[in-house]
């Protein structure tokens, strides 16, 4: 016992000196040591480094973090940063330098502690929103510091995800490959799905697949996971046919097979557009493949009836569901529940919850809260306050999400007083406002026009410690920008900064549209300067929208300047920033330029799409070079490009205006074959030819055609009588008479140019059922297509 006693004695180190005698460089080594120490490290160093704590500075944590003698000691290092942002040694949401952080991620990924790496990543974004100097680190990293190793940016792309920022992390993924570095299958499946979740369009998806190419091409194997996130991107956009295509292709390319989640991801897309020949040929191909449909591939169904209102058939899946000896569960119930309430059948909703009630099936709080909101759409508040009362009688907790249902009600209406009261009440029984029960309630402010409730607002958020969410803001600024409510919008981006809101390139964006929608031009610059003050960097996106402001206020030149500028700052253009550019070329009369542009561009890998030959096309069109319109016109058909109603009604539209009637006709039945119209503009062009070149009976010919196919008139209460009948005496005297009179005072009207009076009458008498000529008509609707051509015409 003593020799032991001994021992333990001889192995404790010596007491650190005391703290006011210390230096920096000592004060490091100090610490250094005592997390050092495996006893200290092991527990928490309060103690011992509580004395050291009011001579603590932000550079002698960071120098202690990138200490290389705590390298090999990850907790130590991981609890002494916890340590010093709890005692406020460190300030709240600022984020690390990078050589401590990028020490310390070293440490802690160098021993497997990915979890608390990810975490600390996590936080470090988001305290460097929006300048992102770690992410420019990883894609360009310069001396002192070191090259991230293949596993940090793993790790990093994981982190960007899990923050919201996807496409910074699908840069890291590009730089990867760049590198011939294979990310984890993981890192990968995990990238797909942010970005899939994250922006649900034509451009994620193709962008997730270039991903997936690139990921093949290293040598990854894709999982069963990594194709359902592909089948999912693709239903989110309703492309069924790449979807099914990516499911015969996992099996047959890659030796994958799909799984239930596989074929129930595509039955709800399907389901959701009402497919319903598809859904049962892929049951059955479901079934082929030894995949029996489950209670979730039931239920998946059923909402999907539900969604789209086929509510009969969303009850026959349960019918099928039932045999299958699958009950229909809660969540069954209670997507039928909604489905009901959606289409405002509230009364059939509350008796499937009587029988729901009556199979044992307890009604939860999600059943209650969709019956509560289908009450107050189908303006039955009372009931919907019955429902909260019989929740409490049946012991069925109200949740955050009946409270905000009901403050979301009240600031629809408008009732923003018994808005307010309802979050004291919700507070009064326990709960707590969250961010969307106060994001609510300022949406409804700005809505209302009361900005300074909507700010009172926003600091009792702060004080609660929540905050107002981007998407709520840029809500707010797009509202009052929408209402032209210009100032208020600045004054409340202006709040939203100095109270350190996040504010994005989006928030910005709104601001710099809607001044350009005003005609300010000068403002929307300011505004965009201001926000690269900031150094809020504007993503393509933003871009897009004020090279588009500049374009249609006539700034062509201005815009390319701002062309030059994204292309500088490493940003892609897309096919909008090219179309938008060449529109204003266009829009300014300068085809030309139009022209030189799009072929400069081609040369840089630019590949136009339909809009773009559609604009080209309305510019050689409007600026009265039909010829060559046409020529470009026939090229396309030549070399198979793809074409659409609006390519053939531009230049149908302009042989009409140049008289060439034979020719646009001709167009007409090449449209038709094509199965592409005609349509109401296509229609509208040729009867004001037919009536310019005096061809009448041939315009009414057509436009009973037009009655016919509903082209044209939408009021089934209109009627357009044959002229030809009303002189002969067909119909009663009272009818003729009123007809008469009417079509003589419209095509009086029009002959002296007041069209607007004209339609005037039109509309009235028409709404009393009285007739109209049909040459009265289409002087009518000449007239007001000629009218319309002139108030469009460019000054």
């Amino acid at each position: 016992m003593a020799t032991t006693t001994t021992t333990t004695t001889a192995a404790e180190p010596p007491p650190p000196p005391p703290p006011l005698s210390l230096n920096s460089t000592q004060l490091i080594s100090t610490i250094t040591d005592i997390l050092k120490n495996p006893t200290t490290a092991t527990s928490t160093p309060c103690a011992a480094l509580s004395p050291y704590l009011p001579h603590l500075t932000p550079p002698i944590i960071h120098s202690i973090l990138s200490s290389p003698t705590l390298h090999h000691h990850p907790s130590a290092l991981l609890s002494f940063l916890n340590w010093a942002s709890s005692n406020s040694a460190l300030k709240p949401s600022t984020p690390l330098p990078l050589p401590p952080l990028l020490s310390l991620l070293s440490s802690l990924i160098s021993h497997h502690k990915f979890d608390d790496a990810k975490s600390i990543l996590q936080s470090q974004i988001q305290y460097e929103h929006p300048h992102h100097h770690l992410h420019r680190h990883l894609l360009h990293p310069s001396p002192p510091l070191p090259p991230p190793s293949k596993t940090l940016l793993n790790t990093c792309i994981f982190a960007y995800c899990r923050s919201g920022w996807p496409h910074l992390a699908a840069q890291i993924f590009k730089k990867m490959k760049r590198h011939k570095l294979p990310p984890r299958l993981l890192t990968l499946n995990t990238l797909l799905s942010a970005l899939v979740k994250k922006d649900p369009s034509s451009r994620s998806t193709r962008f997730c697949n270039e991903l997936f190419n690139d990921a093949v091409k290293l040598g990854i194997a894709p999982n069963v996971v990594t194709f359902n996130i592909l089948i999912s991107g693709y239903c989110l956009e309703y492309k069924l046919k790449d979807a099914l295509e990516l499911l015969k292709k996992m099996e047959v390319d890659f030796k994958c097979n799909p799984d239930n989640a596989s074929y129930n991801t595509i039955l709800g897309a399907m389901c959701k557009k009402g497919r319903l020949h598809d859904i049962r040929d892929l049951l059955l191909d479901m079934k082929s493949k030894g995949l029996l449909p489950n209670r979730n591939t039931y239920n998946i169904l059923v909402d999907g009836y539900c969604k789209i209102g086929w509510l009969k058939d969303a009850a026959k899946i349960v019918e099928l569901m039932t045999q299958d000896n699958l009950l229909p569960d809660v969540w069954t119930y209670n997507m039928l529940i909604n489905g009901l309430c959606k289409t405002g059948r509230i009364d059939e909703a509350f008796k499937l919850r009587d029988e729901m009630e009556g199979l044992k099936l307890s009604p939860d709080v999600i059943t209650y809260n969709t019956l509560i909101n289908g009450c107050f759409v189908a303006k039955k508040g009372s009931l919907a306050f019955e429902l909260v009362d019989e929740m409490r009688e049946k012991g069925v907790k109200l949740n955050e999400v009946t409270h905000n249902i009901m403050i979301k009600w009240c600031c629809k209406e408008g009732k923003m007083k018994e808005a307010s009261e309802m979050v004291k009440r919700m507070e009064e029984t326990g709960f707590s406002p969250d961010c969307i029960t106060y994001n609510t309630l300022i949406s409804g402010f700005c809505k209302t026009g009361d900005l300074a409730e909507a700010f009172k607002t926003m600091n009792r958020m702060g004080g609660k410690g929540l905050k107002m969410d981007t998407v709520t803001l840029n809500t707010a600024l797009h509202n009052l920008c929408r209402e032209k409510k210009l100032s208020e919008a600045y004054e409340l981006l202006s709040f939203a900064n100095k109270r350190g809101y996040i504010v994005d390139e989006v928030s910005y964006g709104t601001l710099v549209v809607g001044y350009f929608k005003d005609e300010n031009s000068e403002r929307a610059m300011k505004i965009w300067d201001e926000m690269k003050e900031r150094e809020i960097i504007p993503s393509i996106i933003t871009y897009n929208s004020l090279i588009g402001g500049l374009c249609k206020l006539g700034k062509t030149d201005v815009a390319i300047t701002k062309l030059n500028e994204l292309l500088e700052n490493g940003l892609v253009p897309d096919e909008t920033t090219y179309n938008t550019i060449i529109h204003g070329y266009c829009w300014e009369g300068n085809v030309e330029k139009a022209f030189q542009f799009h072929n400069k561009m081609v040369e840089k890998s630019f590949k136009p799409d339909i809009y773009t030959c559609n604009i080209l096309l309305r510019g050689l069109c409007c600026g009265g070079m039909i010829e060559k319109a046409i020529k470009l016109f026939d090229t396309w058909v030549s070399k198979g490009k793809n074409l659409d109603a609006v390519t053939y009604n531009t230049l149908i539209t302009a042989l009409c205006k140049e008289g060439r009637l034979e020719e646009a006709l001709g167009l007409v039945d090449d449209m038709a074959e094509k199965k592409l119209g005609p349509d109401n503009y296509t229609f509208n062009s040729i009867i004001g030819a037919l009536n310019d070149a005096g061809r009448t009976k041939e315009a009414e010919e057509l436009l009973s055609i037009m009655s016919e196919r509903n082209k044209l008139i939408q009021n089934p209460m209109v009627k357009i009588e044959d002229e030809r009948n009303v002189v002969a005496g067909e119909g009663s005297d009272e009818s003729d008479s009123s007809t008469v009179a009417c079509s003589e005072q419209i095509t009086e009207l029009c002959g002296e140019g007041r069209y607007k009076d004209a339609m005037h009458i039109y509309t009235e008498q028409t709404e009393k059922g009285v007739s109209v000529n049909k040459s009265t008509y289409i002087t009518l609707m000449n007239g007001l297509i000629k009218r319309r051509k002139s108030i469009l015409k460019p000054v």
